[in-house]
């Protein structure tokens, strides 16, 4: 279905019944990153709720950098809720979809039932565990160059995507990206979120999460320590937990989606 919020339209993809769980991607992929979530949680008795986030698959794509501000992606969240009638839903981040989990459930509590971060942990403490995340956060700074970026990423057959990135699925991913035309909305999410004046100015200011979390980070992740998860609890007033998953990499669903799932349904099935 294609839910309008705010003029932006949202595509979503609706599985199950039951309670509400919504299922958020990060950069550079669609809702289809969690093809191996869906059933498990489905077949489970949840109501499992997909978005493209704007910039991506079939959802709009705003040209203006601006756009895709984390306050406008918290908004797209919150109003695919409204236009399916949920009240609250479980909500499950992976990358760019868990910085947009932390932030739905810091600004809109009375919204999220348990949170569950794969990957990326509180922005807070993403900015507080010091040089060894900087360290690997390098191509934020090179993802901040209109056109540069965008021909490093696709350059000799997207042979530097493939490389940095590992992903697991890069030909459907970039097969996606090629006929969406999702890359520069995509690094607009960098652009919007993370300026270079960010990492010398004060960390985003987030009240403490009230919802149950968990935060789940991957042993063979290239792209963020597992600090940056583990001090996530310093900002979560509810209940948290920690899990570490051995041997995959940043894309943790596909690589590992047996233990991912379970973990989902041991957090989130009450």
């Amino acid at each position: 279905m294609r839910v309008d919020v705010n003029g932006t339209g949202i595509e979503v993809a609706v599985h199950g019944e039951g309670h509400p769980v919504v299922l958020i991607h990060g950069f550079p992929d669609t809702g289809r990153l969690w093809r191996n979530q869906v059933p498990a949680l489905a077949d489970a008795g949840f109501r499992v709720i997909v978005p493209d986030l704007r910039g991506y698959g079939g959802s709009d794509k705003p040209a203006d950098v601006e756009s895709y501000a984390i306050p406008f992606l918290a908004g797209d969240v919150l109003g695919v809720l409204d236009a399916l009638g949920v009240e609250r839903a479980h909500v499950v981040g992976h990358d760019w979809g868990a910085a947009l989990a932390w932030a739905v459930a810091a600004f809109a509590p009375d919204r999220v039932d348990r949170l569950v971060a794969l990957s990326v942990g509180n922005p807070i403490a993403f900015r507080s565990v010091g040089i060894p995340q900087f360290e690997k956060s390098w191509y934020m700074l090179l993802f901040q160059f209109p056109d540069i970026a965008e021909q490093w990423l696709t350059a000799d057959g997207w042979t530097n995507f493939r490389e940095w990135s590992r992903h697991p699925d890069a030909d459907g991913v970039i097969a996606d990206l090629e006929r969406d035309g999702s890359l520069t909305p995509g690094l607009n999410y960098y652009r919007a979120n993370i300026p270079p004046e960010s990492w010398v100015g004060p960390p985003m200011d987030l009240p403490p999460i009230a919802a149950p979390t968990m935060g789940v980070w991957s042993s063979g992740d290239f792209a963020l320590t597992e600090a940056q998860m583990t001090d996530s609890s310093k900002y979560v007033s509810g209940s948290w937990r920690y899990e570490r998953v051995e041997g995959p990499g940043h894309w943790m669903q596909l690589e590992a989606p047996d233990e991912v799932n379970r973990l989902l349904l041991d957090f989130l099935v009450t």
